[in-house]
C-alpha cells in the first residue's frame, strides 16, 4: 500500500502520498473525545407520581416538578437521557436489561425534607387498607392487570384520591357495589359514576354501558324481515 501510494501520477505531478501531505492532512480534526454511540428515542413516556419514568422494566428518576408530564427518552448502550421537548431533564447509567424492578434516582430529583415520600406498592396498600376491604380488593385487582406494580400506581390513587370529595364510607361502599357488578377490575371511571349518581347508597348494581359505537341490525333482518 505504500509503494502504491508513492507511485507518482502519470498526467500530474505528485503522487497520492504528497496529495495527502500537503493537501488533507492540515484539514484533519481529532476525533471525538466520547465514541458516537447508536440512540433509541422512546417518547411521550409520563413521570410517575413517584417522580420516576419507566423503560424496559426499571425506573429512573425525573426532577420531581416534572411529575404527570410526558417526556422523551434517549437510549444508548450505557446511558438514559430524559427530555422534555429540547431540555434534557436528567441522564442515568443504563441499568443491565437482566433486571427488573431496579431503581436509578438521582436524590437531587426529589424535594428536600421528610415531607415527600415516593408513592410504592406498600403505601398505597396501606392507604386502601383504612378506607376498607372493598377499597383494598379494587387496588389489588388493579396491580393484577400489570406487569410491573409502578403501571398501576396512577389508577390505583385516582380510586384513592376520591377522597377530596367523597367520604371514606361511600368510597368503601362504592367500591363493594363495583365488585358485585360485571367488571372484572373496577376503577376510577366505574366508581365516580356510582358515586355521583347515589348508587352507593341504594346498593344497586350498576349495568354495564350500553354499546352504541356502531349501526346493529335487529334480529327481524336475519330472520328474513324487511331490511
Amino acid at each position: 500500500m505504500d509503494a502504491y501510494n508513492r507511485e507518482p501520477f502519470q498526467k500530474r505531478v505528485g503522487s497520492r502520498l504528497s496529495v495527502f501531505t500537503v493537501e488533507e492532512k492540515p484539514l484533519l480534526q481529532a476525533l471525538p473525545a466520547a465514541p458516537f454511540e447508536i440512540s433509541t428515542w422512546s417518547y411521550k413516556r409520563k413521570v410517575n407520581a413517584n417522580a420516576h419514568v419507566v423503560w424496559a422494566r426499571n425506573f429512573y428518576s425525573v426532577p420531581f416538578s416534572h411529575i404527570g408530564a410526558l417526556v422523551d427518552l434517549r437510549v444508548t448502550e450505557t446511558m438514559l437521557e430524559v427530555y422534555r421537548r429540547d431540555e434534557r431533564l436528567a441522564s442515568h447509567l443504563l441499568l443491565p436489561a437482566t433486571t427488573s424492578n431496579q431503581y436509578r434516582t438521582n436524590e437531587a430529583d426529589l424535594p428536600e425534607g421528610r415531607s415527600f415520600q415516593a408513592w410504592d406498592r406498600t403505601r398505597i396498600e396501606e392507604w386502601a387498607a383504612r378506607i376498607g376491604p372493598a377499597t383494598v380488593t379494587v387496588t389489588a385487582k388493579i396491580f393484577e392487570t400489570v406487569f410491573i406494580d409502578e403501571a398501576g400506581f396512577d389508577a390505583a390513587l385516582a380510586v384513592l384520591r376520591l377522597s377530596r370529595k367523597f367520604p371514606p364510607a361511600r368510597r368503601e361502599a362504592a367500591c363493594a357495589l363495583a365488585l358485585r357488578g360485571p367488571i372484572r377490575s373496577p376503577r376510577y371511571a366505574h366508581l365516580r359514576p356510582i358515586l355521583d349518581t347515589g348508587q352507593d347508597k341504594t346498593g344497586q348494581v350498576p349495568e354495564p354501558a350500553p354499546d352504541d359505537g356502531g349501526y346493529v341490525r335487529g334480529g327481524a333482518y336475519y330472520a328474513g324481515g324487511h331490511r
